[in-house]
């Protein structure tokens, strides 16, 4: 019964309805667009250190992520190796570069040198050639979404990086860089020799430990021999590059204020309709309570009018976010939607929508029941 009249009382003005549901689809949109982006922000900015089958990283000290950093000299890879629970490590090239379009101009690119059988980083979801064939000569590998950007045709193109000459052998999907830099995969030394750096000079040293070793130790030791460079495990670093382009540079913050603007946006809109509906039936909550149904009873109506226009609008608005995601990939920064994020999403929809009916309730708390026989 408590369902049945509140079905009724929603569905009595449509108009009404219409702008509540208008008011939480714009709601839902906006909180999924943003806290999508945050999240695939997040993927990006994260992407090559997650990918990494590392537990510790050696990195310069002070860098601040992936991309920003400068080169060591290569004791520190003689040093790791010596400490006990250190089973590998493996070096890095991670520099940017300009790479020259075959047809004149240049882009900013990340230029990675990583060598497949070291199975420290290497590239994923390489959906043409193989992660052999950019071991060939003058092999690179790129990411299919930057080949406008970079000016080429695809796999067999060649290029420019720096002063050395480049053929694509491998193109990847999805590994792009929040930077919009591109990544361009290569070997280890091919990438030292166009950077003119040294055989033992690295960005980068992953270190991968021995089976049953404890990590803690493990960093604590490398610590020590290394005060001049930083350990870090891959949730530190991984956490200290998002905090680095989210947060210093204001992205994340303005992603998660467009994600509250929309809840407040959303629940005042549902506010101001559920009181207004209340306010359009207090003689029909009067007629209630004067036949003797109770406080608590009326409240679980205007709730379940609450929660009705919280889920319609959520399957709305969660249609069209789906939509937007849907469009989003292969952009520059594609949104992700995750079932934890769409499961928090229904929360906080039900939960504003509640917050919302509060206004509603304290109206009808000063209900006089007397006053349906003065009418």
């Amino acid at each position: 019964m408590i369902l049945t009249l509140a079905f009724r009382n929603l569905f009595h003005d449509r108009i009404r309805l219409v702008v509540t549901l208008v008011g939480i689809l714009f709601s839902i949109v906006l909180v999924a667009v943003q806290l999508g982006l945050y999240l695939g922000s997040t993927r990006m900015i994260q992407g090559m250190i997650n990918h990494s089958n590392a537990q510790l990283w050696i990195t310069p000290y002070g860098t601040s992520s992936f991309e920003e950093n400068s080169l060591m000299d290569g004791r520190e890879n003689n040093t790791a190796m010596a400490v006990a629970g250190v089973a590998r490590v493996v070096p890095i090239i991670a520099a940017f570069v300009r790479w020259r379009k075959p047809a004149g101009g240049n882009t900013l690119s990340v230029l990675i040198g990583t060598d497949a059988s070291d199975g420290g980083l290497i590239p994923w979801n390489i959906v043409k050639g193989s992660i052999d064939d950019i071991s060939l000569p003058d092999g690179v590998a790129v990411d299919k979404s930057y080949l406008k950007e970079l000016g080429i045709a695809g796999l067999g193109s060649r290029a420019q990086v720096l002063d050395r000459r480049v053929r694509v052998r491998a193109l990847t999907d999805g590994i792009r860089s929040f930077t919009r830099s591109p990544y361009i995969f290569t070997t280890l030394s091919r990438a030292r020799s166009i950077i003119h750096a040294t055989s033992d000079q690295a960005s980068f040293y992953l270190v991968q430990l021995t089976p049953g070793a404890d990590p803690q130790a493990v960093l604590t030791e490398l610590r020590a021999r290394l005060p001049d460079v930083e350990v870090l495990t891959r949730q530190a670093f991984g956490a200290r590059a998002l905090q680095h382009w989210l947060f210093k540079t204001g992205a994340g913050i303005a992603l998660i204020g467009g994600a509250v603007l929309g809840l407040v946006v959303g629940t005042v809109i549902v506010a101001q309709t559920l009181y207004s509906s209340t306010k359009d039936h207090l003689n029909e909550f009067a007629t209630l309570r004067a036949l003797g149904s109770s406080k608590g009873y009326i409240y679980r109506v205007i709730l379940a009018q609450a929660g009705l226009s919280g889920f319609v609008g959520y399957v709305l608005g969660m249609s069209v976010a789906m939509f937007v995601v849907y469009l989003s990939q292969g952009s520059a920064l594609s949104m992700v939607m995750t079932p934890n994020l769409a499961l928090g999403l229904l929360a906080l929809t039900l939960g504003m929508s509640t917050i919302s009916a509060v206004g509603a309730i304290t109206k009808v708390m000063r209900i006089d029941p007397a006053m349906v026989f003065s009418r």
